[in-house]
């Protein structure tokens, strides 16, 4: 489990879980990520600019901040643990 800042770009990811306060999971929440949503990032900044997400299922696209980014754990689609 690593968190969406530390994921490689072009593979597909599933969210496991969303640390942080109700207010946090709330804001995730209304732009759609929810726990077990299978997720691709779009791109990455080489700095601490914004993480482009893809949603697989819906085709949408969403800029997130990097601290908000850090909040969600993934793990990679396919990989055994």
């Amino acid at each position: 489990m690593i968190s969406l800042t530390d994921a490689p770009g072009n593979k597909r990811l599933k969210i496991i879980e969303i640390l942080g306060g109700y207010g946090i999971r709330r804001k995730l929440l209304s732009l759609g990520f929810h726990k077990n949503d299978i997720i691709e990032l779009d791109s990455k900044t080489i700095f601490k600019g914004p993480v482009l997400v893809k949603d697989v299922s819906s085709g949408t696209s969403v800029a997130l901040g990097r601290g908000i980014a850090q909040k969600i754990m993934v793990e990679i689609v396919g990989e055994k643990q």
